[in-house]
């Protein structure tokens, strides 16, 4: 019997099909057999308190240009569904965090909402991973300039960026005698009011950036992201290039360390970044990566994902008709 899952996400209108993690969930869904149904965050009501969503029924194809069809709009009772995918984009604002509190009002015996909403909202993927600072290299969080200054001159090649940035964003390298620290902050300061944070540069990036994926805490697998020439970040919409790769005995090391918590707290599909031996963060919010890992280890993890939603599902002794 197939699930009905709704889906929350951004306009799936302008998705690269071909680098989309939610398309490529979407599209396995399908081959199973669940009844997909296609929102936006903004398209939530919350009346009576009761959730509901403004959104349509949805089906995908592998066809650039014609890769998906709506049905007419209509109102989706969420309590009604089986499976709600929370899957729109970061920044991870105020609209996000608002996003999590109204899916946990969901009923406790209503719809698996992956991942689970109230662990998204305390798990910010560059405060989250402070949790395990054994992993990390050399950390601040501060608006202190002399705390800045000091973190600077003892490691003598920092990053800095953004707590709640994405994609990169905001991303800053100073090398020793760099004069534009103050300028930074000053940036920092007219959008944004959290502390900065600062890490020690880890030269191993020139190399990769690694994104590992796990599925309920246990690796499924990766992909190397390579920096393109005088640039910092490996983000591969700005410019990086993805690489095939293996898992090291520390990034191993490191996916045993914090699995249990991943799957105790409901968070079963999460992607984490790797440099040289140090995790960099924990991101729960809209992972990426499974497409490349497809193409570059034919490791179709949407397969691994919706095995495990299923079993989760299950669990819970409730399957409602699509």
């Amino acid at each position: 019997m197939g699930l009905a899952v709704a889906i929350q996400m951004d306009p799936i209108d302008t998705i690269n099909i071909d680098a989309d993690s939610t398309f490529a969930l979407a599209l396995e869904a399908q081959s199973r057999g669940h009844a997909l149904y296609h929102y936006l965050p903004q398209a939530l009501t919350l009346r009576d308190g009761r959730l509901y969503a403004r959104g349509r029924t949805l089906e995908v194809y592998r066809q650039h240009g014609n890769h998906h069809r709506f049905g007419d709009f209509a109102e989706i009772d969420l309590a009604g569904v089986d499976v709600v995918l929370m899957r729109q984009d970061p920044p991870f604002d105020m609209a996000y965090i608002t996003a999590t509190h109204l899916l946990e009002l969901l009923p406790e015996n209503g719809p698996l909402v992956v991942n689970d909403p109230a662990s998204v909202r305390n798990a910010p993927e560059k405060l989250f991973v402070l949790r395990f600072k054994e992993l990390m290299p050399p950390t601040l969080l501060t608006l202190d300039k002399e705390e800045i200054r000091a973190f600077w001159q003892e490691h003598g090649d920092i990053i800095l960026k953004p707590l709640f940035g994405n994609g990169g964003a905001g991303v800053f390298r100073l090398r020793p005698g760099d004069e534009n620290l103050n300028s930074l902050l000053e940036m920092y300061a007219l959008v944004h009011r959290e502390p900065v944070m600062v890490q020690r540069y880890v030269p191993e990036v020139r190399q990769g950036d690694k994104r590992i994926i796990l599925v309920e805490g246990e690796p499924g697998g990766a992909v190397m992201r390579v920096p393109p020439e005088g640039e910092a970040r490996a983000n591969l919409h700005v410019g990086g290039r993805a690489v095939k790769t293996e898992l090291t005995a520390r990034e191993r090391e490191i996916c045993a360390a914090i699995g249990p918590t991943l799957r105790q707290q409901g968070l079963v599909f999460v992607g984490i970044d790797v440099i040289g031996d140090y995790i960099t963060e924990i991101n729960v919010t809209s992972p990426t990566g499974i497409q490349e890992i497809a193409r570059l280890d034919g490791i179709d993890l949407s397969v691994n994902i919706w095995d495990a939603i299923e079993a989760r599902h299950a669990a819970r002794g409730k399957r409602r008709p699509a």
